[in-house]
């Protein structure tokens, strides 16, 4: 073990207390972090001998590992896992997370045989008591998640551990580049990486990766849930005004969105916002109705009392059954669904890249048909974002005063956006099969034949 190792050893060793207090914290708001913890240091209800036979030699005899840490890896990884199905008939599972929303989202993965579990806590020992319950055939990070433990512990036991969907932006190469003597070792330790674009290819490579193909954006081969998507339209079709949403919003953009709808020295915005929230609005009003859904669930309670503070009425998607009741505003107040809420917008407004947080997943409203304005901070997803609105499916603003006037000048404009809309599903088509050349490039590692 080098010396940095060591030391970044210690300082995981020494700040489990801390990690459990903070999950006690977390589970106040969020139940689910309170959940088998022991979990997450390698601490397991059930033996090894209860979950796969100890004398297993073939690769799908044992487990193919799957971590996603939150809801947006789980997302990409429930494509490829898909893909894995098809191509792997018969794996068996092993799904795990760090956030309680991740897990969440992964247990609708599971089939009979699958096993789902808590992230282990980088120390040694916690890494040594995971690979030993699970004896996993592969281990697959998706997009960002490398661990220095978990690197070495698995090339110790000859498990190839593989990063996919792998995304690697200028603040993250700096910040390796800063570590470099532990960055290093644990991205070089690596059995194999595929990159989503060639600049992270490039970045992943300089700090030792070894990447072995640019296969693009898992995200591009999602399929939208069918019966979301026909609820969304249905329930938009009941809409007597075109609906633009502030879609997975983070802490302190709805106050931006608020004090833009407020901004009267932007007499354009002025004009549509005042419109927009006046509940007054006959059926035949062009103006819009907006629907906020908040990113984390834990701040659905916070955005409502601040749309409430306001003075704006207020309907959640918990109180709807045949669909949204009549207010300023809608709140979607739900997980798991947001290819409802972007079936039911005409136009999303992308949280995240308004303030400086590196923006959302834009893929999934423009697989949705729901065309999309994006502020300057967008880079978790830069090429994603670039593409789209260089192919006209996405549009850049400076500042959200300037995005809710397009948001609300695109969906009143019925022939504009139903060309954005015929321009996104050309979009999707064109940059989908990364889950089909990971799914095979997996197989190829295991030693097995992909089924066509």
């Amino acid at each position: 073990m080098s010396l940095a190792l060591w030391l970044y050893s210690a300082l995981t060793w020494a700040a489990q207390p801390l990690l459990r207090r903070k999950l006690r914290r977390r589970a106040v708001a969020e139940p689910g972090y309170g959940h088998a913890v022991g979990e997450r240091f390698g601490r397991y209800a059930r033996p090894i001998d209860s979950l796969i036979p100890q004398s297993s030699t073939d690769p799908l005899g044992r487990f193919v590992w799957i971590h996603a840490v939150s809801l947006g890896e789980t997302r990409a990884a429930a494509i490829l896992l898909a893909e894995l199905r098809r191509q792997l008939p018969g794996m068996r599972l092993l799904l795990t997370h760090g956030t309680a929303t991740g897990r969440a989202e992964g247990e609708k993965l599971l089939l009979p045989g699958d096993v789902q579990v808590w992230q282990p806590w980088d120390t040694p020992g916690a890494v040594r008591r995971f690979l030993r319950q699970f004896r996993p055939a592969i281990g697959i990070l998706m997009e960002t998640e490398v661990w220095p433990n978990l690197v070495a512990g698995c090339r110790q036991r000859g498990i190839p551990l593989v990063l996919a969907n792998a995304r690697f932006n200028e603040k993250s190469l700096r910040k390796s580049l800063r570590l470099a003597a532990l960055a290093r070792p644990a991205y070089g330790g690596l059995a194999a990486v595929w990159a989503q674009t060639d600049a992270d290819a490039e970045r992943l490579q300089s700090i030792g990766a070894p990447v072995q193909g640019v296969f693009g954006n898992l995200k591009f081969d999602v399929v939208p849930d069918a019966g979301q998507r026909a609820r969304g339209r249905a329930w938009r079709a009941g809409s007597a005004r075109p609906v633009v949403m502030l879609a997975s919003s983070r802490d302190g953009e709805e106050s931006m969105w608020l004090a833009a709808l407020k901004q009267k020295s932007t007499p354009a915005v002025e004009k549509k916002a005042q419109a927009a929230i006046n509940s007054e609005a006959n059926s035949t009003d062009k103006t819009v109705q907006w629907l906020v859904v908040p990113r984390h669930p834990q701040r659905f309670a916070e955005v409502r009392q601040l749309l409430c503070s306001a003075g704006l009425t207020v309907s959640s998607r918990r109180q709807w059954a045949d669909g949204p009741e009549p207010a300023d505003v809608w709140l979607g107040d739900s997980l798991g669904e947001m290819v409802l809420y972007y079936s039911l917008a005409d136009v999303a407004l992308l949280g995240g890249s308004f303030a400086p947080l590196g923006g959302q997943n834009l893929i999934e409203a423009i697989a949705c048909g729901c065309p999309v304005v994006v502020g300057p901070h967008t880079f978790n997803f830069a090429e994603a974002a670039t593409l789209a609105c260089e192919q006209g499916v996405a549009h850049r603003v400076e500042d959200i005063g300037q995005g809710v006037a397009l948001a609300c000048d695109l969906a009143t404009d019925a022939p504009r956006l139903a060309v954005a809309r015929d321009l996104a599903q050309e979009f999707m088509q064109q940059h989908r099969g990364a889950a089909r050349l990971t799914a095979a490039a997996i197989a190829a590692l295991l030693g097995l034949a992909a089924a066509p």
